[in-house]
């Protein structure tokens, strides 16, 4: 990890939110003639971020742009490469369609957010592209038939340093990002704040916290037990860092949760979620497959799958509760961490946010809104 610059941390922007930029650029040059610089967006959060152009070229039915990303202080092994959007005019009724350039990745195995054969750019930043593509389209009246290729030039060296290999992602980099923004948080910086978080639930008398590994799991726990901002803890991928001040500085009760891949880490022993400092050990998977019942064809598709998501489909089409020994492992193992100061649970959540798990129920249902 990157030492932590002194004073306040610079906030930067995501290879989404840069490919964004760019393909607004380049589509508003094609459709106006003349390209936008800095060029400005408006971000999932309402953010309004501008960029300054690299490349500003164009042809008869295709225009090219280009920004350099700015990962802020965040130790990003994409920050300073340029991200490169080329916009064509595409067929008359084909819709938006998105293609990797060089330096970005190519999906070639299941369980990935995208189907194999589709370029690695994430929903999310497609999601942001379409939305500028279309807002331009209202304004100049043509009808968004857009070919989009991002390209990263060097991101196949680049994707070396990351997991894509090991996920399927051949040739290049990802484009990812949800927000838009890259907010720098060192290791000792977010497990200070989960730190503090406690202090202040144990100062105001607080019985039960809940922490989370995301944005949807953490929405999942408190929605079911309506519980206010206050009572998170923002855990991130730090689980250890959390249950181990919690073992010197308990609360009553702690509710874990967390979408399955994450708590997957957590049932065999991690006690750092981060996908670069801990790895799903499939043949450990498998024979939790097998104490559920898992026929030995399921158990080899586990050891060949590509990520904990694809072994969670297959256990779910096969009718074998997978999820629900996770949970119980994840408990044991925050429960050995803990030894004995607080009260444990651990919710299993999906993508969409629906508990699919929990381990460790009992008395954290008295903290449950009793309904009306």
């Amino acid at each position: 990890m990157a030492r932590k610059p002194e004073g306040p941390l610079r906030k930067g922007w995501t290879t989404g939110a840069c490919a964004t930029a760019a393909t607004r650029a380049a589509w508003q040059a094609l459709l106006s003639g003349d390209f936008p610089d800095p060029v400005t967006i408006t971000l999932p959060g309402g953010e309004t971020p501008s960029f300054k152009l690299i490349k500003a070229e164009k042809g008869e039915d295709w225009a090219r742009a280009s920004v350099i990303k700015d990962a802020g202080d965040d130790p990003d092994v994409t920050h300073g490469a340029e991200i490169i959007s080329t916009v064509r005019v595409g067929k008359p009724g084909g819709g938006i369609t998105f293609h990797a350039g060089d330096g970005v990745g190519t999906i070639t195995k299941p369980g990935l957010p995208l189907p194999p054969g589709e370029p690695a750019i994430n929903p999310k930043p497609r999601e942001m592209m379409v939305g500028q593509i279309k807002a331009l389209c209202d304004q100049h009246g043509p009808s968004p038939d857009v070919e989009i290729e991002i390209s990263i030039p060097g991101g196949a060296e680049i994707a070396t340093k990351t997991w894509n290999g090991r996920l399927g992602i051949v040739g290049g980099l990802s484009v990812l990002g949800t927000t838009g923004i890259v907010i720098p948080f060192s290791c000792s910086a977010w497990i200070h704040s989960i730190h503090r978080g406690i202090d202040v639930a144990r100062a105001t008398g607080r019985e039960h916290v809940a922490s989370a590994t995301g944005k949807t799991s953490e929405a999942a726990i408190r929605a079911f037990y309506g519980l206010p901002e206050e009572a998170i803890l923002d855990m991130g991928d730090f689980v250890g860092g959390m249950l181990k001040y919690l073992r010197k500085n308990p609360i009553a009760f702690v509710s874990i949760a967390g979408g399955f891949a994450k708590l997957v880490k957590l049932a065999q022993g991690h006690l750092d979620l981060h996908s670069s400092r801990s790895q799903v050990d499939f043949d450990r998977l498998a024979a939790t497959i097998a104490a559920c019942g898992g026929d030995e064809t399921l158990q080899h598709q586990c050891r060949t799958a590509n990520t904990a998501k694809q072994v969670l489909e297959l256990c779910q089409a096969a009718d074998v509760k997978i999820e629900d020994a996770i949970a119980r492992q994840a408990c044991e193992s925050a429960r050995a961490t803990l030894d004995g100061a607080s009260a444990v649970e651990v919710v299993i959540t999906d993508r969409n946010g629906t508990i699919i798990a929990r381990h460790g129920i009992g008395e954290f249902d008295q903290f449950r809104p009793v309904a009306s």
